[in-house]
């Protein structure tokens, strides 16, 4: 078991002793792949609110869990700079395929996680032709649009772009004249009808649109030369694992832009607008990329009243698949 060595012995063994319950070990195993808030744990679990509520105190105590207070809500996760996180993913690692009550808790938890979904699409279905104006509606969209190309904006073409959440294609056509060939995807129907006969009344045919799920992209590995987020991490169950994917796709020396609210307490935004996060600190972004192999440019702050935006560029490690080629030739 590959324990950080920073961990001491006394620490170690207090973690373990809160490990070794039932319910927190169903947590844990919850909580190593996902994001949950009690309300979720409570439900999946089927025990009470306060006795779930105990149970994640103790575990954030012992450095196996961290609580990250959003609003009035609260995420559990299991940290990738937590002392315990080694302990955590070896004991999930562990676990038995086949025991019922956890087989329970996965079905709950796929059940809760199709639940989110589908609130996401009603939302979208609902409000997909009024989308653009919804968009607009907290800072003016030009800016965005204008620090998004000049991030993109390298002197040459691009060759092939992905827009993930492309939602009405609104950003493949502003890109388009510096791509060669630009990909949207989508999960809404209602969305992708929409951005079709917007590039159809634009004339942009090099630019396409299709159904896809933002965590299993129907691309190859190195792909892509550029990848866009724009105002769709919010939603995410898991932000991290969009970038991850995203950066699967890229090539090697790719860029990577991500746009997205910096943190704000507007709670309604949940209740009105399906958000899943209310917005997203610098360090936090940072710290996925950096997990996901990508080098950060410093975050492009865009005020706004009430809420202010962050565009982030991202560049995938490695020499550029044109830079290598170029090398294999000379050698």
């Amino acid at each position: 078991m590959n324990i950080e060595p920073s961990i001491t012995l006394d620490v170690l063994m207090a973690a373990l002793r809160a490990a070794a319950e039932p319910t927190r070990l169903r947590l844990l195993a919850l909580c190593a792949d996902s994001q949950l808030t009690v309300s979720e744990l409570t439900q999946i679990l089927g025990q009470s609110q306060p006795r779930v509520s105990r149970h994640l105190k103790l575990l954030c105590e012992a450095g196996l869990l961290e609580r990250v207070p959003e609003g009035t809500w609260a995420f559990y996760r299991v940290g990738d700079r937590l002392a315990g996180a080694p302990l955590v993913r070896a004991l999930a690692t562990l676990l038995p395929a086949g025991d019922p009550i956890l087989a329970r808790d996965n079905e709950r938890l796929s059940a809760v996680k199709r639940a989110r979904s589908e609130a996401a699409e009603r939302y979208f279905r609902d409000n997909a032709a009024q989308w653009s104006a919804i968009r607009s509606l907290h800072i003016d969209e030009t800016q965005v649009e204008a620090a998004v190309l000049k991030m993109l904006d390298s002197g040459q073409p691009i060759g092939d772009l992905l827009d993930i959440g492309t939602g009405t294609g609104r950003l493949l056509e502003i890109l388009s004249p510096k791509v060669k060939r630009g990909l949207g995807v989508d999960t809404s129907r209602d969305m992708l009808s929409i951005a079709r006969s917007n590039l159809e009344r634009a004339g942009i045919k090099h630019c396409q649109v299709r159904q896809a799920d933002m965590y299993a992209l129907p691309l190859d590995s190195s792909s892509m030369d550029a990848a866009v987020i724009h105002q769709v991490l919010h939603f995410a169950d898991e932000p991290q694992k969009a970038i991850q994917e995203a950066v699967r796709v890229l090539k090697p020396g790719g860029h990577l832009v991500i746009v997205d609210f910096a943190p704000h307490d507007l709670e309604d935004l949940r209740a009105r607008h399906a958000h899943r996060r209310l917005g997203f600190a610098d360090a936090e972004v940072r710290s996925w990329c950096a997990s996901a192999g990508l080098d950060l440019d410093p975050v492009t702050v865009l005020p706004g009243h009430p809420l202010t935006v962050h565009v982030w560029r991202a560049t995938k490690r490695g020499a550029p698949v044109a830079a290598i080629s170029q090398k294999s030739a000379a050698a």
